[in-house]
């Protein structure tokens, strides 16, 4: 007798620190499993008008907050893959809706996280102007007991390419994965996964 297949989740949510490959790994988990996706800082860019770094410029850290906190909230409660931005996981409102869907953890260290950002991280207004890697280190002490307490699974992206994570995940979700695999170390030459 053939065991039956695993269902899916409707709603899959990616957590980690800058770098640790949320975007990457969540678009190419939904083309394999054929689930929308949504990046949410990207969402919040095109319904701000203006990249994330012009928000905390403008409107300061407590609006981008509050449009992160809404925007978070409304697609955690739609079918799909969602990628959610570093520290959504500080807002507790947050942190409860995420009790109620898998949540993937992809863990980064701050040393693989800071090269993939970049030196400046002139993209990711927490990590501009400064050490980028103090700073990273600084924001993942805050923030790594809260991505452990909301996560269903977690992942050791550290070293890997984005293929190997995805295999990783789809082995975690119970779905077979008949695509041929690629290498699985990742120099982090290439920037984020």
């Amino acid at each position: 007798m053939a065991e039956p297949t695993p269902r899916l989740p409707e709603t899959i949510v990616l957590v980690g620190a800058p770098g640790a490959g949320k975007s990457t790994i969540g678009a190419r988990l939904a083309r394999r499993l054929g689930m929308d996706f949504t990046d949410v800082d990207e969402l919040i860019e095109q319904r701000a008008g203006k990249p994330i770094p012009e928000i905390f410029l403008m409107d300061g850290e407590p609006a981008f907050r509050e449009l992160e906190r809404e925007t978070t909230l409304e697609l955690v409660g739609r079918p799909g893959i969602v990628s959610l931005g570093g520290g959504a996981v500080m807002n507790p409102l947050i942190r409860q809706a995420l009790a109620e869907r898998t949540v993937v953890w992809l863990d980064v260290s701050a040393h693989h996280a800071s090269r993939r950002v970049g030196l400046t991280g002139n993209s990711r207004p927490l990590l501009a102007g400064g050490n980028v890697h103090s700073t990273m280190v600084r924001l993942m002490n805050e923030r790594l007991p809260l991505y452990r307490e909301v996560s269903t699974h977690r992942i050791d992206t550290n070293g890997l390419k984005p293929a190997a994570v995805v295999r990783e995940l789809l082995a975690r979700l119970g779905v077979d994965d008949p695509e041929q695999p690629e290498p699985v170390q990742d120099d982090d030459q290439t920037g984020e996964q």
